[in-house]
């Protein structure tokens, strides 16, 4: 009967720690992800394009990732088709800057929403213009780095009344 008792006990508490173990090795590995380390994702984007090397931009993509660019109907879900839009959008000489910005950050996910500016240049005359846009991102750490998960950009309605 003791050793019963013992056995069940065990087991129970064995079953406990199993039942503990996944979210605590969670915790442990979850990135750490602040509302800098989102903005040097940003800045890392930016200089990215300023390469104008569409490859250099499609690295920043992460496996399974989504492109709703601003100037396509077409959506991007693979690595092909994200290079395919910045072949020719790196041509306008992209420079983006944020206006407003919601972050949310979470275990190895992290995301931020808000309007931007992008500063394109004609590509006859080189003369800029702005569009103004909102935007989302969301960022997926894995494999040791932080990738771009999702990208949505879409021109503001009240411009285009």
């Amino acid at each position: 009967m003791i050793t019963r008792t013992l056995f069940a006990t065990a087991a129970l508490g064995a079953v406990a720690l199993t039942t503990a173990s996944p979210a605590a090795a969670r915790a442990e590995r979850c990135a750490p992800a602040s509302k800098t380390a989102v903005e040097s994702q940003f800045a890392r984007f930016n200089g990215a394009w300023a390469t104008g090397n569409p490859d250099t931009v499609t690295a920043l993509f992460g496996p399974g990732a989504v492109l709703l660019p601003t100037l396509s109907n077409t959506p991007r879900t693979d690595p092909a088709g994200i290079r395919d839009y910045f072949v020719s959008f790196l041509k306008k000489k992209p420079v983006g800057t944020v206006d407003t910005s919601t972050v949310r950050l979470g275990c190895n996910l992290a995301t931020r929403v808000g309007t931007w500016t992008v500063s394109l240049a004609d590509e006859a005359s080189g003369v800029r213009s702005d569009v103004k846009a909102r935007y989302s991102f969301a960022y997926r750490y894995a494999a040791g780095r932080w990738w771009i998960d999702h990208l949505h950009s879409s021109v503001m309605p009240e411009a285009h009344k």
